[in-house]
This record gives C-alpha cells, sequence and structure tokens, in this order.
C-alpha cells in the first residue's frame, strides 16, 4: 500500500466515479441504447476492450460477454475525442469476455466458454472476422501479443488453468502455429520453460491436461506485455504474476492476502493494461469496484472507483494511442444486469513517466 501518483479519490461526479484532481469522467455508451451521434445499438455485457490508432482518431473496441450473441463492438473517434460512429465487428459467437491486440492492428476476442475459440476481428470492421483453430480451444479469458519474439501469450479462466503462448508460423498471419503451456514448479517465483501442446483442440483430453508439469494457475484472467515482461491475473486467489521473459523466469507481483500495511486496495483482480510510464491500471471484478494503479516503485493504490454499482464488474481498460484517455466499462452497470453496461472515457494529465 501507498499513496498512488494521482493523489486520493475525490466525491463521485455526476457519473457516480470518484476520480483524482484533474480527471474528468463521461459516458460514452450504454447496452440497448443507441450510441451519441450514431444509429448503431451498444452491445450488452460489455467486457474487454482496446484502442487502435486510425488517422488522426483512434476506435475503441469492446466484447460482449452474452451467451447467445456475443461477438464484439466499436466506437470511433475523431482527434478531438468526438465520437463519429459505432459498428459490429463480430457476431455470433458466444462469451466474449477479454483478448488482445495485435501489432498488425486487428482484435483478437476470446470465448470464455469449454473449448472456445479466439477469434481474429478488424475494429473497422471492413474485413470479415476469422476463427484461429489453431490458438487452441479452451476457456480463453485475455491475449498479449510479443513482437519480439513474435508470439501471443493467453491466460485460461479456470480454476486449474494454464498459460499459453502461441507461436505463429508466420508473424502476422494467426492460420497456422505451435501452442504451447509454460511448465514450471508449484511455487510462486522459479524458472519456466514451454512445451507443446499435443491437441489444441483439446478432446478428447483438455488442452491444460495435457502437458505434465504444466504451471496450474487459479483463474487466469487480464494479460498484458510491456518491456520483455508479460504481467497476469489470477482472480482465484487475488493475484497478478510476472513473467520475466529475458530470464525466463515467473515471480508473484501481487498478493492481497500479503499485503502487510493496512488493507489491500486491490481485490477481484481482472483485467489489465499499461501505460507508457510503465503504472499497471487493474480493473476489479466486483472488489469495490475500483481500478488499481500499480507503480514501477511497486506501490498500489486505487486510481478511480464506481459508486452505486456493486453488482457488477469493471472490464476492458484501454488507453487511447496518445494516452490521454482511459476507456473502461461497467458490465452490468446500476441494474446489476447485462443489459444495463456503461461505457465510460475519463480524461487526465495521465503521467507519461514513472
Amino acid at each position: 500500500n501507498g499513496p498512488g501518483p494521482y493523489g486520493g479519490l475525490l466525491a463521485a461526479d455526476a457519473n457516480g466515479i470518484m476520480l483524482p484532481s484533474g480527471f474528468t469522467s463521461r459516458v460514452i455508451a450504454r447496452s440497448g441504447r443507441t450510441v451519441s451521434g450514431t444509429s448503431y445499438t451498444w452491445h450488452g455485457a460489455p467486457d474487454g476492450g482496446a484502442c487502435f490508432a486510425d488517422g488522426t482518431g483512434w476506435i475503441y473496441v469492446s466484447n460482449s460477454e452474452l451467451a447467445t450473441g456475443g461477438g464484439a463492438s466499436a466506437v470511433k473517434f475523431n482527434s478531438a475525442g468526438s465520437v463519429t460512429g459505432a459498428h459490429r465487428i463480430l457476431s455470433n459467437t458466444r462469451n466474449n469476455c477479454a483478448g488482445g491486440a495485435t501489432p498488425w492492428k486487428t482484435w483478437l476476442s476470446c470465448e470464455e466458454v469449454s473449448r472456445g475459440y479466439v477469434y481474429e476481428t478488424d475494429p473497422w470492421g471492413v474485413k470479415a472476422a476469422v476463427r484461429r483453430s489453431a490458438m487452441g480451444q479452451f476457456k480463453h479469458e485475455a491475449a498479449a501479443a510479443d513482437p519480439v519474439r513474435k508470439v501471443i501469450y493467453m491466460t485460461e479462466d479456470e480454476s486449474d488453468g494454464c498459460f499459453y503462448r502461441f507461436t505463429p508460423a508466420t508473424w502476422g498471419d494467426l492460420s497456422s502455429g505451435t501452442l504451447q503451456v509454460l511448465v514450471a514448479g508449484s511455487g510462486t517465483s522459479g524458472s519456466f520453460t514451454w512445451a507443446n501442446v499435443p491437441d489444441p483442440d483439446g478432446s478428447p483430453t483438455y488442452t491444460r491436461d495435457q502437458v505434465s508439469g504444466a504451471k496450474i494457475f487459479n483463474g487466469g484472467e487480464g494479460c498484458h506485455y510491456a518491456a520483455d515482461t508479460v504481467w497476469f491475473t489470477t482472480k482465484g486467489d487475488n493475484r497478478v504474476w510476472r513473467l520475466n521473459l529475458g530470464s525466463s523466469t515467473y515471480e508473484l507481483a501481487y498478493d492481497d492476502s500479503l499485503v502487510t500495511n493496512g488493507t489491500a486496495p486491490l481485490t477481484g483482480v481482472d483485467n489489465v493494461t499499461g501505460s507508457s510510464s510503465g503504472d499497471l491500471f487493474v480493473a476489479e471484478d466486483g472488489g469495490n469496484m475500483e481500478i488499481c494503479v500499480i507503480t514501477p516503485a511497486e506501490i498500489v493504490a486505487p486510481f478511480l472507483r464506481i459508486t452505486g454499482q456493486s453488482s457488477s464488474e469493471i472490464t476492458g481498460p484501454a488507453f487511447s494511442p496518445d494516452g490521454k484517455r482511459l476507456y473502461f466499462s461497467s458490465q452490468r452497470g446500476t441494474s446489476g444486469s447485462s443489459s444495463g453496461g456503461i461505457t465510460y472515457e475519463v480524461t487526465g494529465p495521465f503521467r507519461t513517466t514513472a
């Protein structure tokens, strides 16, 4: 615990969000309603998301974690941050929870169902979405691209889940490649290796059960790559893990049960993203509905809190390409229902260096 880089939280604003001084929020979209300035109806249960540069503006994509329909949508912004359009980029899939952006500007939308798939989508909605079967069939959660090693890392939302990486035969083409699982000891730190998953389709044996020695993680959630490091969260034990790719070692970066100086500010760890300053922003699934920041100095503190929505969870944190705006959703809003989702934008003096 410690003071965050942005100071304490002020009283809730008109949108019910407590923010540090200098920051403001606005509602971008509400489930079941037309996105302002467009004719597009926003999807239910908004979940994982990412931003993509679009000329002088940008696009924010958002998954829909509905069991029927699912898929993903996108909102377009101009250089001033005004909404200029909204559209569907993926339809007729199931429980699209998180995912990840690729360096070639596609969005990997992941199905959080048993033997679910990864779908590669076009944020502009021009190219048809493609199912990427080679990336394995399991309860997919998040994905993070490593342009140095030319691989995609993936989490699995099972209480006995694994951590995966997919190496495409050709970088930039996910139609074929090798699926591997992280192999390590049972401790919270040590060295790791990778082993091939014999049958990526997970049938008849689940992918997580195919490799002896595969390290088990309790409910894999968000995943983020930056500077030779992969960060990912496990909600079953409220942990944030760190893979040091240069040394092939892993370690426990955060565990709420190990916080000794007061009550742990971060619980219900879920989606995670990073800023150019090296700060991690971790969204809570439940808890007290906060996005917490973990600084490079290893201080953890609340960055924002959504009030009056205790039956929801925070999803999809992602920064605009210029780092000045943070997008995220409350999946079930004030109603506690998937039809009550709200997608927000927070603008303010985000730091660029630690």
